[in-house]
């Protein structure tokens, strides 16, 4: 039994696999469980499956049109949705803007966007970083000034995840430059169509243009799309990154991909043996699977003891969730050995393995290893997440 398994709980959990095994297409499952690449439309086709069940919003209140889960159900909802091999839902919407908007939005916004972002008929992107302003996010320029009734938006956002797919961006803007740098700033909500706005993109590592440069001429915003109040833009910001830094956590897709890890090892040769029987590698992976159960154990308790954003304890996390999957991730090239060194893109589109080598499982292993050094990046540097640690928990 699992530590959070109540009779209730057991009843909850057989609902969402049975749903989850029921609805979620196998193509869809097909690419998530085999490393291959998602497109916007399989993301946007199992948003709507699950929004037709009811559950898109699986930490909203039932008022805006959530479920109004507890944290456990919350977290039962991730586990068994992962392990079934869903993509899950996108973030920046649900997990991210949503909550803003529901905390600090007028009843007008809430309106207007909040069943939009239910229903995914919008997509959105987060416009935070900009040359010059990553780490350091309250050094940010994008400029926008007051004109009437609009403001007039001039800069450039970078780093912006799929943005090329998206119809509306939540954005971080500077109205003045007085005062501590963390004043002055504005959060807005941006439509993507609008004249002037631009998207370059930025191809990685592993092969993928899942970021982007944005940039912003003589952009026309209406002031109605202000959240909040002019110049508090800040503390909307941080109550934001909170939620965005325990999602970053991921528990349930690395309890996936660890399961995966498992089943690899064990059907890999090993003098005479399987690759799992060896002791080295069994206590590597032992130690991996105790510090996710720490971790999966501390997600739950933030979750059950922090009303609204968790504040500070997200950093915690982060820095553990990020470096587990990591790991993860390397421990997994190690098992595959050579047959996961070539890089082959038609297998990633769901074509046949083409390389030498590539076996058809390890063949999108190397993209998955490239694209997750990234996430000790975003959502805020390890080393940032440290020094927020530092100075809010520990009042060094």
């Amino acid at each position: 039994m699992k530590f959070n398994d109540t009779p209730e709980h057991q009843a909850f959990r057989s609902e969402v696999r049975e749903f989850v095994t029921s609805a979620l297409p196998a193509d869809i499952r097909d690419k998530v469980v085999h490393h291959k690449r998602l497109g916007r439309e399989d993301h946007v086709r199992w948003h709507r499956i699950v929004n037709e069940r009811g559950w898109a919003g699986t930490s909203w209140p039932v008022e805006h049109g959530g479920t109004g889960w507890s944290p456990v159900q919350q977290h039962i909802w991730d586990e068994e949705s992962s392990r079934a091999g869903s993509p899950g839902i996108q973030p920046f919407g649900i997990s991210m803007v949503g909550p803003v908007i529901m905390a600090y939005g007028t009843p007008e916004q809430k309106t207007r966007y909040l069943p939009r972002i239910l229903s995914c008929d919008d997509w959105w992107c987060q416009g935070y970083s900009e040359p010059g302003a990553g780490s350091d996010l309250a050094s940010l320029r994008l400029r926008a000034q007051r004109r009437g009734d609009h403001y007039v938006l001039n800069g450039q956002k970078t780093w912006t995840t799929l943005a090329q797919h998206a119809d509306m961006m939540f954005c971080l803007v500077r109205n003045h430059s007085d005062g501590r740098k963390q004043e002055g700033i504005s959060f807005l909500l941006v439509d993507m169509r609008t004249p002037g706005i631009s998207v370059r993109p930025i191809v990685l590592l592993h092969g993928e243009a899942d970021v982007n440069d944005v940039f912003f001429e003589d952009v026309e915003v209406p002031v109605g799309n202000l959240i909040g109040e002019e110049g508090r833009g800040w503390i909307y910001a941080k109550y934001l990154l909170g939620h965005e830094r325990t999602s970053i956590a991921g528990v349930g897709r690395s309890r996936r991909e660890l399961g995966y890890l498992k089943s690899l090892a064990g059907r890999q040769p090993h003098r005479g043996g399987t690759l799992i029987d060896s002791p080295l590698f069994a206590a590597e992976v032992a130690r991996l699977e105790v510090e996710l159960m720490a971790l999966e154990l501390t997600v739950l308790r933030v979750a059950t003891q922090s009303s609204g954003a968790p504040g500070p304890l997200a950093s915690m996390l982060k820095i553990t969730g990020t470096e587990v999957q990591q790991r993860l991730t390397e421990l997994t090239m190690k098992v595959a050995g050579p047959a996961a060194l070539p890089f082959d893109p038609a297998y990633l589109e769901g074509h046949s393995a083409q390389f030498a080598g590539s076996d058809g499982e390890a063949a999108g292993l190397a993209s998955a290893y490239f694209q997750c050094r990234s996430t000790t990046i975003y959502g805020g540097s390890t080393e940032i997440q440290k020094n927020i640690i530092a100075q809010q928990v520990l009042g060094l």
